[in-house]
């Protein structure tokens, strides 16, 4: 297997020196002695379990780069720590039926360490998490989450390797409240991460030797955060004392063209650059176990040198074109062997998950667009599909759909029940609202106002109009021009009506319905009865012109 590092240059400061190493206590680590320590770390795992169809990542191929680096770091005396920075629940359907089991039960046989809490563990009811707490084989970590103003979790874990005490602390999105389902997190309070962190890094120096941050909380490039909650380079920034972060929630690979320059067309196989910030490291393994990063460190009388740094690719695969024209798919480095061991254990929940998915309820004639980066920004014939799908079960006169509630496309000809769960696997209902036409201008122009490339972003069925500055004009129900007085009936998932992604709540309203209808039954529902569907017909084409 070909490992390809990346040697970090003196210009971005390769030594640390540790902040109150004379307070540690006699008991750490010998003077003039080197430790090595390589930090191995994923994150934003989402239930991919299992290789895909091409045969890239899966657990499989993932435990034997691990092995094989705990192997090569032992012979050379070394220790090393597998962390994982959150989110490890919903997006494959295998895995959702089978509330990620698989998917912690295979953590477990990695020799995790420990994670950082994600907001998609709070994707099903509390009783679920409890389950995969306790199944799981080492510490979920989070110091911002409260539960009846106690701490849910513990903050952090300090790990003794040889004599080096290595802290490891946990921190979670403070968004989680407007990202998960009210119901779910009603008795929580997700604290300022940064704040907690302020006081918790001090005390965590004064037991370790080195602080690691396992965080939910997102890279976002030169702390520029949007309408998100702030980030780890905003952590890093505002908390000194903190070695290295290890970060998730954004989904992308934290390598740096520059200072403070994100390279956002990273190729995999290539060196990554982590990102340097007020002396601490910042790391992220982009999403789906897709590398597994490799950090390489030099501990000595209180100096913490990054010696090397990689994103390894786990079967990563690449089209090339040949001389004709066709295309074929090449790995982007060595092919990695599957460990037989996780095979044994993961198969079973992969077939049993085959067995109820591989359905075909429909087909389409085209591409049904769902991919993260385009239905967050701009309106895609899959929104539309959902929007309608919601409108025929409720008998509504328009739907609007967050778009962070669509997770995948679907691919043109044959459309499988697994298809749906992956684009909707969040269980949530269907719900709907009768308004005024003064009530649905307000709610129109709070939806307008959400930001492209957000979760929040609107997808609109059902209705035509003009946004400008996040205000509505011009606004036509079934062709016919919006009537303040006249009422109108909304359809929304049962998220955005309990607030959800920061929308208007409208449980509290009269007219307010859960059917109880779930959004990922109406869909298949719907592309049965109308298949085989032609994509033309879903169209958002002129409907919604944003200015």
């Amino acid at each position: 297997m070909h490992l390809k590092f990346n040697q970090i240059g003196l210009s971005w400061g390769v030594t640390l020196i540790l902040s109150g190493c004379t307070l540690l206590p006699s008991q750490g680590p010998q003077s003039d002695k080197v430790y090595h320590l390589t930090v191995m770390h994923t994150n934003d795992h989402h239930g991919h379990f299992w290789r895909n169809n091409d045969g890239e990542y899966g657990m499989s191929a993932r435990k034997t780069v691990v092995d094989d680096i705990r192997r090569e770091v032992a012979a050379q005396g070394g220790y090393t720590l597998l962390l994982d920075g959150g989110d490890v629940n919903t997006g494959v359907p295998e895995s959702d039926l089978q509330d990620a089991v698989p998917d912690f039960k295979g953590m477990n046989l990695l020799g995790y360490q420990a994670m950082a809490v994600g907001n998609h563990e709070f994707d099903k009811p509390l009783a679920v998490l409890n389950m995969q707490r306790q199944l799981a084989q080492f510490p979920m970590l989070s110091a911002n989450i409260y539960q009846n103003g106690q701490l849910m979790f513990e903050p952090y874990k300090v790990f003794n390797l040889g004599g080096l005490r290595v802290g490891v602390l946990g921190l979670t999105t403070e968004d989680t409240r407007k990202m998960a389902l009210p119901d779910n997190v009603a008795h929580l309070d997700f604290r300022n991460p940064i704040a907690e962190a302020r006081t918790l890094v001090p005390e965590l120096r004064a037991k370790a030797d080195v602080v690691i941050a396992t965080t939910h909380i997102g890279y976002y490039e030169n702390a520029q955060h949007g309408t998100q909650a702030p980030g780890d380079v905003a952590l890093a920034r505002a908390v000194p004392g903190i070695d290295l972060i290890v970060g998730g929630h954004t989904q992308n690979p934290a390598c740096m063209k520059a200072e403070n320059v994100l390279d956002r067309a990273y190729v995999p196989d290539t060196a990554c650059q982590p990102d340097r910030q007020n002396g601490s490291w910042i790391v992220q393994a982009h999403e789906w176990g897709k590398y597994v990063g490799r950090a390489d460190f030099e501990y000595r009388n209180g100096q913490f040198t990054l010696v090397k740094y990689a994103l390894i690719p786990i079967n990563l695969k690449r089209q090339v074109k040949a001389a004709d024209g066709a295309s074929t798919l090449v790995n982007d480095s060595s092919a990695i062997a599957e460990n037989p061991d996780m095979l044994a254990l993961l198969t079973p929940y992969q077939q049993f998950g085959q067995d109820k998915l591989n359905i075909q309820i429909g087909i389409t004639d085209a591409r049904l667009e769902g991919d993260r980066k385009v239905v967050r920004s701009r309106p895609t014939n899959l929104g539309v599909l959902i929007g309608r799908a919601m409108m025929d079960k409720a008998q509504a006169d328009l739907a609007i759909v967050n778009a962070g509630g669509v997770r995948d496309a679907i691919g043109p000809g044959s459309i499988t029940y697994k298809d749906v769960l992956k684009v909707q696997p969040f269980g949530n209902t269907v719900c709907t609202v009768d308004l005024t036409g003064q009530e649905l201008l307000g709610y129109l122009n709070a939806a307008a106002r959400m930001m492209p490339g957000s979760g929040s972003f609107a997808q609109f069925a059902g209705v035509e109009m003009n946004i400008s500055s996040g205000t509505v004009s011009q606004v036509r129900i079934a062709g016919q021009a919006l009537e303040t007085g006249k009422t109108y009936r909304l359809a929304v998932n049962n998220f955005q009506a309990s607030g959800g992604d920061g929308y208007p709540k409208l449980t509290d309203h009269p007219s307010f319905v859960d059917t109880g209808f779930v959004d990922a039954a109406v869909l298949r529902a719907y592309i049965s009865n109308k298949s085989p569907l032609k994509v033309a017909d879903f169209a958002p084409d002129s409907a919604v012109v944003r200015r």
